[in-house]
């Protein structure tokens, strides 16, 4: 029988992330069953717990991760550019990437989640700090830029500034799911204008 290479392995780990991040955004977490993985991916139940054997919780944490990673990585490719992205300029980056990947439903779920159970808490926390320091590491670029308006040392002023901008997602993420006039555009555009510091 021919060696698994890692490769491979990785390639479809992340088949079946896709398929449970389309699956948690179309049924929700609660109501999205090994079964509707199996008949989705048309892979075997054997296949998915062979990946993740901690099941639906695992393949949960491993797309909710997937998803905040991404969205690091994003404003991690803003680094070093001619000028650092403005507060507003690095939360419209991520609000972008949710609006484009389509997983603004699966992210209440997870908030959700993470609040009543203290093993996704702990294991999605690290990749969600992660992500709030790369903020912060955006925020201390454009601090650094532009020492008048920031008067503090720009780490200092990245570090409180960051979880404040960030919370910025949720709000988009809430109303998207809620409001059926809210303009995603409209709040995409205002961010750079709302954040002006």
């Amino acid at each position: 029988m021919p060696k698994v290479t890692d490769e491979y392995r990785n390639a479809r780990r992340g088949e079946i992330i896709e398929v449970a991040i389309s699956q948690f955004a179309e049924h929700g977490y609660a109501r999205t069953s090994i079964a509707d993985l199996v008949t989705a991916s048309g892979l075997s139940a054997g296949a998915i717990y062979g990946n993740f054997p901690g099941g639906k919780q695992e393949l949960f944490v491993a797309a909710a991760s997937r998803i905040l990673k991404s969205r690091r990585d994003e404003l991690a490719a803003g680094a070093g550019a001619d000028r650092p992205l403005s507060p507003g300029e690095v939360m419209a980056t991520l609000i972008r990437g949710i609006r484009a990947e389509n997983v603004g439903s699966v992210l209440p779920q997870l908030w959700g989640e993470a609040s009543i159970d203290a093993e996704i808490r702990t294991l999605v926390s690290a990749v969600f700090r992660d992500l709030r320091q790369t903020v912060a590491d955006r925020l201390t670029e454009w601090a650094a830029a532009h020492p008048d308006r920031t008067g503090a040392d720009p780490s200092a002023w990245g570090a409180r500034m960051a979880p404040v901008v960030l919370s910025a997602a949720p709000g988009f993420v809430l109303q998207r799911a809620m409001l059926d006039d809210f303009d995603e555009v409209a709040y995409i555009d205002a961010l750079p204008d709302i954040f002006v510091h």
